[in-house]
């Protein structure tokens, strides 16, 4: 990318402005990452679901899908590592948010909530049945939900009910519309890190390098 003598001018020209308005683009960006990280930190409509201690160094925010292959296959590979090395010691606070791509997305998503009402622990055990079975949900939907919903001890008439409530339905939309137009999210999976964005399935070292990084700061 080349740099015209123009626009280096006027980046010195904003550069100086700021420096004299008391600020500096770093302390400009800093304040724009630290915002990014409050807005991620706050669940908008629904509650959060998370693993892990409140009070930990570093929190995963995922923003998933239940008919997403590539959250699938995080939920089968990466995420029971992350789990065992450092949610399960106290070092990292899980959550994880739906973000429906359709209409089968949103009742699967509809569905662990009303299973697992404020149990994070049932609710993260929903989510790892259904990303398992989530050929057969594709395929059969109704009736991969209404089996499910069984095991968990609902009736089908139970089930039905929590993939018609339609509050539930507009608080998920209602999030959804905050991680498009606030956090920017534009796919599954997507990440945030202390509040910072990763986008798209990553392998485990990669998470491995940013924690270990975050807990020695």
């Amino acid at each position: 990318m080349m740099i015209t003598r123009r626009a280096f001018t006027a980046a010195l020209s904003l550069t100086g402005l700021a420096a004299l308005a008391g600020f500096s683009p770093l302390r400009l960006i800093a304040d724009a990452m630290a915002q990014s990280a409050s807005d991620v930190a706050k669940p908008v409509s629904l509650p959060d679901m998370a693993l892990g201690p409140a009070n930990a160094s570093v929190t995963i925010t995922e923003y998933g899908s239940m008919t997403c292959p590539h959250c699938a296959k995080f939920n089968e590979t990466v995420f029971p590592r992350i789990k065992s090395e450092y949610i399960d010691t106290g070092k990292v606070r899980y959550v994880f948010r739906e973000f429906p791509r359709d209409v089968k997305d949103a009742a699967a998503s509809m569905l662990a909530r009303g299973i697992a009402r404020d149990d994070a622990g049932k609710y993260f055990a929903v989510i790892d049945i259904l990303f398992k079975q989530q050929n057969q949900f594709l395929e059969k939907s109704t009736e991969t939900l209404t089996r499910i919903g069984k095991q968990a001890g609902l009736s089908p008439q139970a089930v039905k009910d929590c993939i018609k409530d339609q509050a539930l339905l507009d608080k998920l939309a209602a999030d959804r519309k905050f991680a498009i137009e606030v956090l920017k999210v534009d796919g599954t999976p997507t990440f945030f890190i202390n509040g910072q964005m990763l986008k798209g399935a990553r392998s485990f070292e990669a998470f491995d390098k940013r924690i270990k990084s975050l807990l020695k700061s």
